[in-house]
């Protein structure tokens, strides 16, 4: 059963307050606003009447989009630490599938996945039964592995609508171990960033040191990393410098002070809230510059470590001694989390080198960073974590709307002919003869799932406006199907562009099953 709480969405922006200037119908609005508040304070806990309320507020915000020219992107983002043990049959809940509106893009962080020699080099050949499963779940709801980066036990995998891929661009990741000392990499943080629709976002998994005495010591490692890792990004090359990080993973705090009694005697009654102020990373945001520039929903679930396997029962191991050393219950704690930052707004200085154009660009090109759900799934087992869940509403306007190629399909396509497209490229980018344009079928995984491929104009690049007509010989499906064209890109590592979704017939050549054999039914 899910931990699920409402609560108020947590919202934050990269756009400076309101001037006090405003027209008269804006403060009629603002007046209508703080009546409605009034009137949501005032309203009965009916969950019909609040499902109303809300569906209704959602519709203002939709208004409002249409105005300002902003659209809402949904992101979903899991982070669970695994334990070495294999994935459940299912994740559906996890990702909760049927949540409407539909999610954009999925941003999945684990730690602890099973990295013993053999299996570690087996899983960098072919994908580890983790991503496999996040894949075969969510490529039917048309899903695609656009990338994933992986540091032992540490891995994050990024999926995302087909529609988005062509806006997802400037893919990039990197890792860093703080484990013995910075040579092991069962501790530490992996990261993916990219362009969305023209804006720079990046996604920090990290698994931080633990026990409850270490939380210096945490802070240092997350420290270490964002000083560390670095892109190949003229105006993003630290993890700091994109316009919004998310921040999550195991970070292994822990709630200081209280005694067992306490701690689990607030959590089965639900009063989470005498348990915030001894939680150590809420503590350290009071004298840690660095954490204060970062969000967080309210914890409003239950602590997610440490549980018996298969159970919602926190550790009940009976203490045992090896060589002198006395084992003990762990308290529960909130080491699960998922943080978000927007970069602040630049300082104007007397300086006129020392300034940046980021400010400007963030007045125009606001974005907003909602929080919908911020919980945990007490119903999965297979770990002594509970995976936690947060969910977003990321608001902005595009800055990038044009995709770089087009691709289009001539005639009918079937494996008895040759089968011709031809493919354009609009905006310039950095392509080259290695590019390749792959066959897919409707439901695929990732950019390597496809069916036959081709070679783009391989003497030489094309020119911006040049329409290119490529031949594919014998290689089509026979089965009938619906497929798309995808241009992939081999410096920005990703699908940039695709054709409009086509059929294939099925081949004079393919064998045909006939409909009744020896009485049973085909």
């Amino acid at each position: 059963m899910s931990d699920t709480f409402d609560f108020p969405r947590v919202r934050s922006d990269s756009m400076s307050s309101m001037t006090s200037q405003s027209t008269s119908a804006r403060l009629i609005l603002r007046q209508r606003l703080a009546q409605l508040l009034t009137c949501l304070e005032d309203l009965s806990s009916d969950d019909e009447a609040n499902e109303e309320v809300s569906r209704t507020l959602d519709e203002a915000f939709h208004l409002c989009g249409r105005y300002t020219n902003r659209e809402s992107f949904r992101l979903h983002m899991v982070t669970w630490n695994v334990s070495t043990a294999e994935p459940p049959a299912d994740v559906r809940t996890l990702l909760q599938l049927d949540s409407q509106p539909a999610t954009d893009l999925y941003v999945i962080g684990l730690q602890e996945v099973k990295a013993t020699p053999v299996r570690y080099v087996s899983d960098l050949i072919v994908e580890d039964s983790w991503s496999l499963l996040f894949m075969d779940t969510l490529a039917p709801m048309g899903y695609i592995k656009v990338t994933s980066v992986r540091m032992q036990g540490l891995l994050l995998i990024l999926f995302a609508k087909q529609a988005h891929l062509p806006f997802i661009r400037d893919i990039q990741s990197t890792y860093t171990r703080t484990g013995l000392f910075g040579y092991w990499g069962n501790k530490g943080g992996v990261s993916v960033r990219f362009s969305f629709y023209g804006h720079m976002l990046c996604f920090l998994n990290c698994h931080l040191a633990a026990h409850m005495n270490y939380a210096l010591q945490r802070m240092d490692e997350f420290e270490y990393i964002l000083d560390t890792q670095d892109f190949d990004m003229y105006n993003t090359p630290n993890v700091l410098d994109h316009k919004v990080v998310f921040w999550f993973g195991d970070l292994n705090f822990r709630i200081a002070d209280h005694g067992m009694h306490f701690l689990r005697s607030s959590i089965n009654n639900g009063r989470f809230n005498l348990l915030w102020g001894k939680d150590q990373l809420t503590m350290m945001k009071k004298n840690e510059p660095i954490l204060q520039e970062f969000e967080e929903g309210p914890l409003r679930f239950k602590p997610t470590y440490k549980f018996d396997r298969f159970s919602e029962t926190y550790d009940t191991r009976a203490p045992k001694t090896w060589f002198g050393f006395t084992g003990k219950k762990r308290k529960p704690a909130w080491t699960d989390r998922i943080l978000w930052r927007i970069k602040p707004k630049a300082v104007e200085t007397e300086d006129e080198n020392s300034s940046t154009t980021s400010s400007v660009d963030d007045d125009e090109y606001p974005v907003k960073v909602m929080q919908d759900m911020y919980t945990s799934d007490a119903s999965y087992g297979v770990s002594d974590h509970k995976p936690v869940i947060g969910t977003f509403n990321l608001e902005m306007r595009k800055k990038v709307e044009t995709p770089l190629v087009t691709l289009t399909v001539d005639g009918h396509w079937s494996a008895d002919e040759d089968a011709i497209f031809t493919y354009t490229i609009l905006e310039n980018f950095e392509s080259s003869t290695w590019d390749w344009i792959g066959l897919y079928k409707i439901g695929f995984k990732s950019a390597s799932d496809y069916s036959t491929f081709a070679w783009v104009k391989d003497d030489e690049v094309a020119a911006n406006g040049e329409v290119v007509t490529v031949h594919i010989k014998n290689e089509l499906p026979l089965l009938a199907g619906d497929y798309v064209l995808g241009y992939y890109s081999t410096n920005m590592q990703t699908l940039i562009a695709f054709s409009p979704t086509f059929q294939i017939l099925e081949s004079k050549r393919a064998v045909k099953v006939p409909e009744n054999i020896n009485g049973h039914e085909k």
